[in-house]
């Protein structure tokens, strides 16, 4: 065989190894991809959720009456009552229970301002 035809062989399997080898190995070569649109596909399904959506005062009051917490999703916290029950951006209502099962914890309790405790200190001294 003449030179020319080993070369144009030897690049033509070359070129056959190279763009078949990931097909071979079952990797793909158009997996990244799909990954930035999963993401994006995602995104819109979380903004239609029910669970964003801000509680009207009727499902306000209706949780309360059952006995109901506002989970935060973002901050993973859950308030029995307060100026943040049904009123952050993104959460939802459940009970209490579920919310510890899925891992929120409790908001700390309103205490009254440190200054009115020091204030009434110095005045018993």
């Amino acid at each position: 065989m003449t030179n020319w035809v080993i070369k144009s062989i030897a690049t033509l399997g070359l070129s056959l190894m190279f763009s078949m080898g990931p097909a071979l190995q079952g990797i793909s070569l158009a997996q990244t991809t799909p990954a930035k649109d999963s993401k994006t596909s995602k995104t819109p399904s979380a903004k239609a959720s029910p669970a964003t959506a801000a509680p009207t005062d009727k499902e306000i009051a209706d949780a309360k009456a059952k006995g109901e917490v506002w989970v935060n999703l973002s901050s993973k916290i859950y308030h029995k009552e307060g100026k943040f029950y049904g009123k952050t951006k993104r959460g939802k209502f459940m009970t209490e229970d579920e919310a510890k099962k899925a891992g929120y914890r409790e908001a700390k309790t309103e205490t009254a301002p440190k200054a009115k405790a020091k204030t009434s200190d110095t005045k018993q001294k």
